[in-house]
């Protein structure tokens, strides 16, 4: 599961995915941000906000999922989520501290599609 694209931050991630795609002033002005802002993003110097992150997913065809985890965002959604169902927190902190590794975090994701797609289908 791991790839080189694992081990990159989230700058050097969406930097190397707009490059090819035109200059970092183009790509900015289509996010409709600033130049500079873009430069920071790209440098790690700031992390852009859950909006200005899916814009940038959309645009480089990149995974958002990936780009928030990279971020180190859970989202508001997920936030929201996390307030209601306590226990959720209680897991992740679990999660956290165990240290698993990356193929023992896949299966688990895996088990929570599957989850959801049972508990999806009952409706």
């Amino acid at each position: 599961m791991a790839n080189t694209r694992d081990a990159k931050t989230l700058g050097e991630v969406i930097r190397e995915a707009r490059t090819p795609k035109g200059s970092l002033r183009e790509f900015a002005k289509r996010l409709d941000i600033t130049p500079s802002y873009l430069s920071d993003i790209e440098n790690d110097r700031r992390v852009p906000a859950e909006d200005v992150l899916r814009r940038i997913a959309d645009l480089l065809g990149l995974d958002f999922d990936e780009l928030m985890a990279k971020a180190g965002r859970f989202g508001e959604d997920a936030d929201r989520y996390m307030r209601r169902h306590p226990t959720a927190g209680v897991l992740f902190r679990q999660l956290s501290e165990s240290n698993l590794a990356d193929d023992d975090l896949a299966k688990l994701l895996k088990k929570a599609e599957e989850l959801a797609k049972k508990r999806g289908g009952q409706k």
